[in-house]
């Protein structure tokens, strides 16, 4: 007996977080690529230590052979981070899919003058720091958004329009204390696992058909706890209990209203 073909939900949350990450896409394609940039599949990975990354080609349809380019982006950060810098991450990423097709992308990990040129066109400005005043080529280039510039201003008028991310990882990574900085990446063994980084070489490299060629790396910041338990207490009752690290609870007792659990240490000192 044939198996019934069910017809995929357009309403249910996978839908709905996709949908919102490729209306993102065209919208900045529209406004600041002149469309120029052809469709993408864009994948949410939890790659550690990146806020996502390009891949020219990577995917293929069955049957046809046509290929599409990948865009990445990691979850991990989208509730510690502003959606307009979740969305500068979507739009570094477009970059590089422009420079790759229309462009000349130079030496391995190099990112030269072109693709400074057209980050700084549509309003993300590169730096070495991260900050006005930085180096705007080099092998590790940081970015910051420019207020009133290209992107800032396509970014609200986006969020006007009753846009979101609607979907948040509960548990989401550290906020970090900068924006994304496209810095460096490790380059990935020849396997067929190309997004497996190897320590020690690093480069944001081109990295051959259907590998990641562009990856937002985190920076590196203050020491995260990685000890194995954490103590919280009630705001309100001072009702103290242990966890993992980076739980978010609030306290069930009536009298306290839901009020949320503090780590000790980290925001007040339990005795």
């Amino acid at each position: 007996m044939p198996t019934e073909f069910i017809e995929p939900s357009a309403n249910g949350p996978t839908a709905e977080a996709y949908g919102e990450l490729y209306v993102a896409f065209e919208h900045f394609n529209r406004t600041m690529f002149d469309a120029q940039l052809p469709p993408c599949l864009i994948t949410l990975q939890r790659r550690k230590g990146t806020y996502g990354y390009f891949s020219k080609g990577r995917f293929v349809r069955r049957g046809t052979g046509d290929m599409v380019d990948e865009i990445a982006l990691n979850p991990a950060y989208f509730a510690s981070q502003t959606i307009k810098n979740t969305l500068s991450t979507l739009v570094h990423e477009q970059v590089h899919q422009w420079q790759r097709h229309f462009g000349s992308f130079s030496r391995r990990g190099y990112h030269n003058k072109e693709w400074a040129d057209k980050m700084e066109s549509i309003g993300l400005i590169p730096s070495h720091t991260g900050k006005p005043g930085g180096r705007k080529t080099g092998q590790q280039m940081d970015h910051y958004i420019e207020a009133g510039g290209a992107f800032d201003l396509a970014c609200d008028s986006l969020l006007t329009r009753e846009f979101t991310l609607s979907w948040l990882d509960r548990f989401p990574a550290e906020r970090l204390p900068v924006g994304p900085t496209p810095v460096a990446t490790t380059i990935p063994p020849a396997t067929s696992d190309a997004l497996t980084t190897t320590p020690g070489i690093t480069s944001t490299a081109y990295l051959g058909l259907g590998r990641a060629e562009s990856v937002l790396a985190l920076p590196s910041g203050d020491p995260v706890n990685r000890s194995n338990r954490v103590k919280y207490r009630c705001a309100t009752c001072l009702t103290q209990v242990w966890g993992k690290p980076n739980l978010k609870l609030r306290c069930g007792i009536p009298m306290c209203r839901n009020a949320p659990f503090e780590e000790c240490g980290a925001i007040t000192q339990c005795p």
